[in-house]
């Protein structure tokens, strides 16, 4: 018996998310009085996967193959799946980020495996292995019990602050048979200078308020006085002022900072399914009938082209 947590990772840097697993996982494996190990498939430094110790495992599964860069689904998911037989694992951690919802539910597929994704809770042992998760775009809870041998949980972003023991883990190259692959990466855009907006902490986001995309500065200025990353709404992105890789909510990403600031979004209930897992929101419009006031903790009924730039100076002079 023991816990093995799947850990992303992009150009050798593993994903906060993936680090939330496991962190997770380690805390299962705790609750079983077990051991808890991390595979990371990919090119990456031994040295840099060591320091995943930090997060309570004491061993990293590396396989460094060059054919596993690229993320291809049905690969990663055999690799996987003969790790967890090496390792006698019969729960197995994945963050519930891109990679993770392609992988996981294959993995649970192919193992016989329960499967619980977005999960936001460690599992209750005392009734079975209970765990807690958000259902109806985040309206109400649903507590699953997985009753099978091998069990697959997919932890939610955002939900488990991390930390750091300081201790690191031994690194061990795993060896095993990898498929042909069955995606062929023909270009890769990468987007670089802000943190990604399913790992963000802090989150500013407009909307059709801002009458244009010549506006957008607004957003940008707080953001940056902030340290934020930038989101918008859905017609904002099909109206091609801002990209939809920013586009958050129940057709774009579902996101949990811990800080949302909304800014001249209604906040339709396609919206809200995506930011209602938000720790804190503050909602800026000048509509005080605006639906988004009902699930704001702040709200500032104004103009944003009035409040925006005074709430970014104020920032500013508290630093």
């Amino acid at each position: 018996m023991s816990v093995l947590i799947f850990a992303d990772q992009v150009e050798g840097v593993v994903k906060k998310s993936a680090l939330e697993a496991i962190q997770y996982g380690s805390k299962v494996a705790q609750l079983l009085h077990t051991t808890a190990s991390a595979i990371v498939l990919g090119a990456a430094d031994d040295a840099a996967l060591a320091t995943l110790g930090n997060y309570g495992v004491t061993k990293v599964l590396h396989v460094a193959a060059p054919s596993l860069n690229e993320v291809d689904a049905a690969a990663y998911t055999h690799v996987i799946a003969e790790a967890a037989a090496q390792e006698s694992a019969d729960v197995l951690v994945f963050p519930f980020n891109f990679d993770g919802r392609a992988i996981a539910p294959r993995v649970a597929a192919r193992l016989k495996a329960g499967l619980v994704t977005g999960a936001i809770s460690l599992p209750d042992l005392a009734g079975g292995f209970v765990v807690k998760k958000n259902v109806f775009s985040g309206k109400a809870f649903a507590s699953v019990n997985i009753t099978s041998a091998t069990k697959v949980v997919a932890v939610m972003p955002n939900t488990f602050a991390l930390e750091p023991s300081g201790l690191t883990a031994e690194v061990v190259n795993f060896n095993t048979s990898i498929p042909p692959a069955k995606v062929k990466v023909l270009q890769r855009e990468v987007i670089s200078g802000e943190v990604p907006l399913s790992e963000a902490t802090l989150v500013v986001s407009g909307g059709r308020g801002l009458k244009g995309p010549e506006n957008w500065g607004l957003v940008e200025d707080l953001a940056k006085a902030l340290g934020a990353t930038t989101a918008c709404s859905r017609p904002v992105a099909d109206a091609g002022w801002r990209p939809h890789h920013e586009h958050v909510g129940q057709t774009g990403l579902a996101i949990r900072p811990n800080l949302y600031i909304a800014i001249g979004i209604s906040g339709a209930i396609q919206h809200l399914a995506g930011v209602n897992g938000s720790k804190v929101i503050v909602v800026i419009n000048k509509d005080p009938e605006a639906p988004f006031f009902k699930a704001a903790d702040y709200g500032i009924v104004g103009d944003a082209f009035e409040v925006v730039p005074k709430i970014t100076e104020a920032v500013k002079a508290l630093q």
